[in-house]
């Protein structure tokens, strides 16, 4: 996964659009799992909803299955 940064070429905060491309999945989807409360951590800006990546991978982390493991 790229590091989308800003105007600046700083790590910044990403729009939904971003996060869901970031992701690969619809942006619809970024909502359902907000209201559902089951996707990754974002903030509220005003009326904005805004993601860290470092969240973003995260998130992504925390639901890794790792192939070949044993019990």
């Amino acid at each position: 996964m790229s590091t989308i940064r800003d105007d600046d070429g700083q790590r910044g905060l990403l729009s939904t659009f971003q996060a869901a491309d970031y992701l690969g999945v619809p942006r619809e989807t970024l909502a359902v799992w907000r209201m559902r409360k089951t996707g990754p951590r974002y903030s509220k800006i005003g009326r904005h909803v805004k993601y860290r990546q470092a969240d973003l991978d995260a998130w992504v982390e925390s639901r890794t299955i790792p192939t070949g493991a044993r019990s």
